[in-house]
């Protein structure tokens, strides 16, 4: 039985410009110090001791361009196949769910723009994973949170039970496969995988993360993650 990897870098939301030399890319393509974000991302789970294969999900007129410029040229063996990603991530997630071979048991979703994930924390979500069937990286928040209507506070939130889901999100095969049929079938769009499961009624349970595990969707969120590079 395998564990296999979904790594969901399908977007081509905004763009960040002026940071590769090849111009405007989707942003898990541009360079993060040395290589490609995608590649650093990729790279932990090929370093992950318990992932036998990994699924690429990226945009459709970028299939050639990741092959060739992340996969080939950084010697990846655990990526069996980059498939075409779909228009939102729930999309592209499904398909890299029906690419998995038959003799699949457990499902690690990560996105393709958290590139600071560690190694152990991936294996530590597959171990716990046979244990619990659904687990999240999450962060307990630092500071303190209201509930807001119409600009005005309603009340103020008990942060000790509010936490930040990052990813890896680490599944049961079947599990996960059928929260997301079912959602297909509801033509219901959850926020994240664990959103789906939940409608199941099935519990998830919670891996602490880490704060450096940080999703890049802005410039600043580049450069925060090349500091982060640099002191390890």
């Amino acid at each position: 039985m395998k564990t296999i990897a979904i790594i969901a870098a399908g977007g081509q939301g905004k763009r960040i410009e002026g940071v590769h030399p090849e111009g405007k890319l989707p942003k898990q393509f541009l360079m993060l110090k040395d290589r490609p974000i995608l590649a650093h991302t990729v790279n932990k789970f090929e370093q992950c001791e318990l992932i036998d294969e990994i699924i690429l999900a990226v945009p459709e007129d970028y299939l050639e361009y990741c092959s060739q410029k992340v996969v080939d040229k950084y010697g990846f063996k655990k990526v069996r196949k980059v498939i075409s990603g779909g228009k939102e991530r729930q999309d592209s997630v499904y398909s890299g769910l029906k690419a998995c071979p038959n003799n699949t048991s457990v499902v690690v979703i990560h996105d393709g723009v958290r590139p600071l994930i560690s190694p152990d924390k991936i294996c530590q979500s597959i171990k716990m994973c046979k244990e619990k069937k659904a687990v999240v990286l999450a962060v307990p928040v630092k500071e303190t949170v209201k509930r807001v209507e119409h600009g005005n506070i309603i009340t103020t939130l008990d942060r000790d039970k509010i936490w930040l889901t990052q990813t890896p999100q680490t599944f049961e095969y079947k599990l996960i496969l059928d929260a997301y049929e079912k959602a297909k079938k509801d033509n219901f769009i959850g926020t994240d995988d664990s959103a789906l499961v939940e409608r199941l009624g099935h519990e998830v349970a919670i891996l602490e993360g880490d704060y450096k595990n940080i999703k890049i969707t802005t410039i600043d969120d580049l450069q925060v993650a090349e500091k982060l590079l640099e002191v390890g």
